[in-house]
């Protein structure tokens, strides 16, 4: 997928309030409107750009307050979130955090991140290896986590 706003560079991110894709930070901040000269300030307009949110999602979904992320949060069953603890178990876990070494697991994950049809990408990693097992990691460190 290519950068939005340059339309010449593979993109890498997105953009947290619309998630087009961009670059580098240069391209960043043309999208979000801040002068070239200006490298480490927020501009003083607003952002330009606001996440599309259709009509049938708001209606049946929750959302959920994102923490140090910049994007809501859809779900459909508030159960199905994970406590701090159960989060705090996946980052501190030496096995998933070696796992996300693997350039192949990291670019599968970019995939699903960077895709305007998340659920389509992800049936497609849980096709390979790398992620099907990576997630089997994760599931029974929540399992673990719930049991102690």
């Amino acid at each position: 997928m290519n950068c939005n706003v340059c339309e010449e560079a593979k993109s890498k991110y997105k953009c947290p309030a619309c998630l087009i894709p961009y670059c580098s930070l240069k391209c960043f901040r043309k999208h979000k409107g801040y002068p070239a000269w200006i490298e480490c300030t927020r501009p003083n307009q607003e952002t330009p750009c606001d996440k599309p949110v259709p009509v049938s999602e708001t209606e049946t979904r929750t959302i959920i307050p994102p923490i140090d992320v910049d994007r809501p949060c859809y779900i459909d069953v508030a159960e199905d979130v994970l406590s701090q603890s159960k989060l705090e178990c996946i980052a501190s876990s030496t096995e998933i955090r070696d796992a996300l070494k693997n350039e192949e697991l990291q670019k599968l994950i970019r995939n699903i991140d960077c895709s305007a049809n998340t659920e389509t990408e992800l049936e497609k990693a849980m096709e390979q290896d790398v992620f099907r097992l990576f997630t089997e990691k994760i599931l029974a460190t929540v399992n673990q986590s719930g049991n102690q």
